[in-house]
């Protein structure tokens, strides 16, 4: 029986220039302003809503203009406005999910730390190292265009 490596997760944190209520907002139900879907998502130029379920158990996923949905992950848990945790497996791709938490944590009254941390990949049965380093310069990508829209 073999141990599975240790993978360190993803972790990245930005300050947005609002409060933590509007920085979660924006991240969740506002993610069709932002979301750089042409590069990172399923359907590209296609996708037309990107769908945060505000629930623990909803979805989130984008929509194309021919109405398919393409899901990311599922809400492990909704903590509006201070946390959010996923299991991120885009379109069931993964025979397991991996973890995506979120934190939105106030700085002052006019500014939120926002830590981001993909984690579990070493559940996956193979090519974790690769698709973590994919999802490290990725969340950069995504983060800051998040940081440009807030």
């Amino acid at each position: 029986m073999s141990e599975a490596l240790a993978i360190d997760a993803v972790r990245k944190s930005v300050t947005v220039e609002c409060a933590a209520e509007d920085a979660f907002r924006v991240f969740t139900a506002e993610a069709t302003s932002w979301w750089p879907t042409t590069t990172h998502s399923i359907r590209g130029d296609e996708v037309t809503e990107v769908v945060f379920e505000e629930r623990e158990g909803g979805e989130v996923y984008e929509v194309s203009a021919s109405g398919e949905k393409g899901l990311w992950a599922t809400v492990v848990t909704w903590d509006p406005p201070s946390r959010l945790v996923l299991a991120w497996n885009i379109l069931g791709a993964e025979p397991v999910p991996t973890e995506v938490e979120v934190r939105f944590t106030p700085v002052d009254g006019t500014r939120t730390q926002v830590e981001l941390e993909h984690r579990g990949w070493e559940a996956l049965p193979e090519g974790a190292a690769e698709k973590r380093s994919n999802y490290d310069t990725g969340w950069d990508v995504v983060l800051g265009a998040y940081v440009d829209r807030v």
